[in-house]
């Protein structure tokens, strides 16, 4: 009885509900004032009025549904009015939503059949499939999806960053107790994802950061519902990251796995730089010439991920001056991905390791910082004696100028002659040295050796001799 309530209850709401319930009301109004009227003619209005209900309930759903999604296009208003008009029936497909990549939609809305609708932000793709074929791709804006097609799979399109390998709070080389705790076992599992063997057999875990994105086109161009995304859509590689496949096996029971395509760069970098770190030993990957060889291994990554040749490395991590051609970069090409950057840190080895690299570069800084120090002093020893023998040149050019460039009677009063090498001197000092304490007092003993001089040249004893 309830379950009939409620379906007459849904019946008046329909336009046919409506014109109905109306017919009866006026009709009871004539009645009821014993107005006459035509039966026939009530039935051709009954069903005209049914017929005006029906075509502008039509009309308005079309000219309503347009404002329900930002559509631009007379297809796709004529398809969201179709999509509207079959909400309330069973008779419709699933509507979603696809956000950064990522599926957002209400329970069991993903597994219904029919004509549906797709929403994706600026940032996001995906590929359309049915049961038998992959049917298209779906670029930023709507689409409005057959009755057979589904959702195949879905992407980013923004750059992404991933970071594989230890934390930089872990201990990843202390072996874990048989009780040990979940949170060391997930050290232990991160410092796996990067380790390492040197050619001298350290073992090496660093952490590897990894900057990858969909391969993006040249010029960004709108898609089908006429939206630019500034992230660039190129439909080729979106579908190439989706379906072409690659398949992982296990290392223990040998079962596959398909990988999903935005594990694969850092499957690539793992495997480079397990494969470039047998080729330097532990000292090496830290020595301060040149280049590194860590700044190598990580610079040899980047060129194998990006070029499509490059130089090769023979087994002590020299290069070969073989040009080679980079098979991971042709992996991340029929996947429509591209690495942007590829960098190396915090690179973590065992403790004991640690502690022996540092004493010795401790010894080594010591060495140094003496050999320097010694290089210094003899710097030093010689700078002084070429400043010293500079410094008498100098001297002696400058008390000689009262006598050089012409010819003088040799003089017989001694006095004088040093009172001629002393003048030069006062002068000098006066002119072009600055007046400091120092100067000051070289200045006195200068005028008392001058004025010594004037005492005993009014009469030296060599001319007194000559009188006699």
């Amino acid at each position: 009885m309830r379950k009939t309530f409620i379906g007459i209850g849904y019946f008046f709401q329909t336009p046919a509900g409506v014109v109905v319930i109306t017919t009866i009301i006026w009709l009871g109004i004539l009645w009821g004032l014993n107005i006459p009227f035509n039966p026939y003619v009530s039935i051709a209005i009954f069903f005209a009025d049914i017929g005006i209900a029906f075509f502008l309930l039509d009309r308005l759903v079309y000219f309503f549904s347009q404002f329900v999604l930002p559509i631009q296009n007379p297809k796709d208003r004529r398809e969201i009015y179709l999509r509207v008009k079959n909400f309330e029936s069973g008779d419709r497909g699933p509507t979603l939503f696809i956000k950064n990549g990522r599926v957002i939609e209400h329970e069991g809305e993903a597994g219904k059949r029919g004509p549906g609708i797709l929403v994706l932000d600026t940032a996001s793709a995906a590929v359309l499939r049915t049961d038998t074929e992959i049917s298209s791709t779906v670029g930023p804006g709507i689409k409005f999806t057959l009755p057979d097609e589904y959702i195949a799979g879905c992407v980013d399109l923004r750059s992404q960053w991933q970071f594989i390998g230890p934390l930089s709070s872990g201990q990843p080389f202390i072996n874990p107790a048989p009780n040990a705790s979940s949170k060391s076992n997930e050290l232990q599992s991160h410092s796996k994802q990067t380790s390492g063997m040197t050619r001298d057999g350290f073992e090496i875990s660093p952490t590897i950061s990894i900057k990858f994105s969909i391969k993006r086109p040249v010029a960004a161009k709108p898609t089908e519902s006429g939206v630019t995304s500034r992230y660039g859509f190129d439909p080729t590689s979106v579908r190439n990251a989706i379906t072409h496949e690659v398949i992982r096996l296990g290392a223990t029971d040998k079962s596959k796995s398909r990988m999903e395509w935005n594990k694969l760069p850092a499957h690539l970098v793992v495997n480079l730089w397990r494969e470039y770190i047998r080729k330097f030993k532990f000292e090496e990957l830290f020595t301060t010439k040149e280049i590194s060889g860590l700044q190598t291994i990580e610079e040899m990554i980047n060129k194998r991920l990006r070029q499509s040749h490059v130089v090769g490395l023979d087994d002590s991590g020299l290069p070969t001056g073989e040009r080679l051609e980079s098979l991971e970069y042709k992996q991340l090409q029929l996947r429509g991905l591209e690495v942007r950057e590829v960098r190396i840190h915090n690179v973590l080895f065992e403790p004991s390791i640690e502690e022996q690299t540092i004493q010795q570069w401790s010894a080594e800084w010591m060495n140094l910082a003496n050999q320097e120090a010694s290089y210094l002093n003899e710097k030093e020893a010689l700078i002084e004696t070429a400043a010293r023998d500079e410094a008498g040149k100098k001297f002696a050019l400058i008390v000689s100028a009262k006598f050089g460039g012409r010819v003088t009677t040799p003089q017989l009063n001694p006095f004088k002659t040093l009172q001629l090498l002393i003048q030069p001197l006062k002068d000098f000092i006066l002119t072009k040295s600055n007046a400091t304490s120092d100067m000051e007092k070289e200045l006195r003993k200068l005028d008392e050796i001058w004025k010594w001089l004037l005492d005993h040249s009014t009469k030296s004893p060599l001319e007194d001799e000559e009188a006699g």
